[in-house]
């Protein structure tokens, strides 16, 4: 495709989202994903008013060009934008990969997403602080967590523990080895005005707290497992390709009838294959597969505008992003 007819395609994919804009300007949602709307070296995501744009290129400067027609076309289409934020994924300068403004002077600090507040650090990390493809999966918190207790593992910005308190949870336990991403988290609180308890806020390697909440006897009735795509520590690797082991390391923390929520990322993962694992795990009927929770379609793109396949069948998830809530049962004891 030649780069000046990005615009047209930009103008398609923005049609199917109109029903995601809100009128105050407090939402988030994927504007553009150019990996499967015709584009990989670009993806466009909108915080409340602020775009922030990826450039994905493997030459950083072969998608400056892509960037450029981008910021134009949206400040022309959404003048109320008040903050652009530029992105550069294989940039050397770690400020380029965390994220330059571009236009405008703050970025926004927050946006609202069914009824819940969620803080933003939008040039924190190489991420947005915020992803958007869970979306889907922050309802489903808040419709079904109201009373209950919840660990929410590799938390990140605590996005989907924040759900769960807004859906009305009893407490909720968030650990991250960083401890900024979880003062994000802090943040949404103080946004929603839950009240914050610093022992449910745990910085550390997922392993030993795991092992440690074992010990004190801790149950939960729904943990939360979305590791990053890799990561290791000198307490342990996390390998999407050995979901199987970090489930299980989790299990023995889930309440009777309490949920285990698997979040698998791995790209080059199928469908077929994830749920297979799951399949496995759950011929002990212990585990059953209660629901599988799709990827939103400002994500996936909508049917008149995807391009291309995905680099891998996923089904039957939408996406590469593979969300399954399982249901857990305890060994009589």
């Amino acid at each position: 495709m030649d780069k000046d007819s990005l615009i047209p395609v930009l103008e398609s994919c923005l049609g199917p989202r109109a029903d995601l804009f809100d009128e105050r300007h407090q939402s988030a949602f994927r504007l553009f994903n150019g990996f499967y709307e015709g584009y990989p070296d670009i993806v466009v995501d909108l915080y409340a008013a602020t775009l922030v744009i990826h450039n994905y290129a493997e030459i950083s400067t072969d998608g400056v060009p892509l960037v450029e027609i981008a910021q134009e076309f949206y400040l022309s289409k959404l003048p109320w934008l008040q903050t652009v934020i530029v992105k550069t994924r294989s940039a050397e300068d770690q400020e380029e990969r965390r994220g330059q403004i571009v236009y405008g002077e703050k970025p926004d600090r927050k946006v609202r997403e069914h009824g819940v507040w969620y803080a933003l650090d939008l040039t924190m990390h190489r991420d947005a602080s915020l992803y958007l493809d869970t979306r889907h999966l922050r309802k489903w918190a808040i419709d079904n967590l109201q009373g209950k207790t919840v660990l929410n593992t590799f938390a990140y910005t605590g996005s989907l523990g924040v759900a769960a308190m807004g859906g009305g949870a009893k407490r909720v336990i968030h650990t991250d080895l960083n401890r900024k991403f979880l003062n994000v988290a802090k943040t949404s609180y103080t946004l929603n005005g839950f009240p914050i308890d610093k022992k449910d806020f745990i910085s550390g390697d997922f392993f030993p707290v795991v092992s440690r909440l074992k010990r004190s006897g801790e149950h939960f009735d729904c943990v939360f497992l979305d590791p990053p795509f890799f990561s290791s520590t000198d307490k342990g690797t996390v390998d999407l390709s050995e979901s199987k082991r970090l489930i299980n390391k989790v299990r023995p923390l889930i309440a009777d009838g309490g949920w285990l929520v698997a979040v698998n990322n791995a790209l080059f993962l199928s469908g077929d294959a994830y749920k297979a694992m799951l399949d496995e795990l759950c011929a002990d009927g212990y585990l059953h597969v209660e629901s599988i929770v799709p990827i939103p379609e400002d994500f996936t793109g909508y049917p008149e505008t995807q391009v291309g396949e995905f680099v891998v069948d996923p089904a039957p998830f939408n996406h590469p992003t593979k969300i399954a809530i399982l249901k857990v049962r305890r060994k009589e004891t």
